[in-house]
């Protein structure tokens, strides 16, 4: 059996250090790596083994990283800028590509991680063979706004706001405010990911829970209109890939096949 060699990366970057890290099966690999964009408050440690398994299902290296400000990665006092998953494209993913000196790779994200992992496509062309979102947001739908005053008034909870901390530290309030105060701003209202769905020339795969309480179906229809397929889930929420992560899995396997 195939194993998987896990290592740790630092990545210097002009507003300061990323934490990243590989799974690559040991067998030697030929075919282009995954590199995983993360959620609103997610990092390497809430993606749990699905980058290993992964990369043993796939027998492909998969890359995971922090983005700055989160986890691992150095801290930021900045406000997010509603462009942000843009600029996530254009500022992280080259440093990747040259730490981990990649060519060709798949980009595939969880929520707003999709939203990057599209707008990497939308940015790296041919060099991008393939998009897959995970619970993605196309849009801003009174759902995702709704989900977020939910979660907003359950993190003034001391236990809950302490769960989050154990995987960003004192970084904790501002991966909330960059959350919450983003997407309730009212210039998101007119957001969506149309302009970088437009420029998107790979195969895309959207997945999305039937139960997923920050957005409906209207999102991987849109983000997988014309261009790829939609994998609906039932009985699933907004974290698909750690409710059912076998589903999940074998979603992507058949789609890269």
């Amino acid at each position: 059996m195939t194993g998987i060699v896990e290592t740790e990366h630092w990545i210097e970057s002009g507003a300061g250090r990323l934490y990243a890290k590989s799974w690559t099966p040991d067998a030697g690999i030929s075919l282009p790596p995954i590199i995983l964009f993360h959620d609103s408050l997610g990092c390497i440690t809430l993606w749990r083994d699905f980058p290993e398994q992964l990369a043993h299902s796939l027998g492909r290296q998969v890359i995971a990283y922090d983005r700055l400000g989160f986890g691992r990665s150095d801290a930021r006092t900045d406000v997010l800028q509603q462009n942000f998953m843009t600029l996530e494209a254009g500022q992280a993913v080259p440093l990747l590509c040259e730490q981990f000196s990649i060519q060709e790779f798949v980009a595939c994200g969880h929520s707003v991680g999709g939203g990057m992992a599209v707008e990497t496509g939308a940015r790296f062309g041919e060099r991008c063979r393939a998009v897959i979102t995970i619970a993605a947001q196309a849009f801003v739908e009174e759902r995702t706004l709704q989900g977020i005053r939910s979660a907003q008034q359950e993190f003034r909870s001391a236990e809950t706001f302490a769960r989050l901390a154990r995987y960003h530290g004192s970084k904790t309030d501002w991966v909330l405010h960059a959350w919450i105060d983003t997407w309730l701003a009212p210039e998101r209202a007119e957001w969506s990911l149309d302009p970088a769905l437009e420029k998107l020339h790979c195969p895309v795969l959207a997945i999305h829970g039937d139960r997923d309480e920050y957005g409906s179906e209207a999102h991987p229809r849109r983000i997988a209109a014309r261009r790829g397929s939609l994998h609906i889930l039932p009985d699933i929420g907004h974290s698909p890939h750690r409710e059912r992560p076998g589903l999940v899995m074998k979603a992507i396997e058949d789609f890269l096949a």
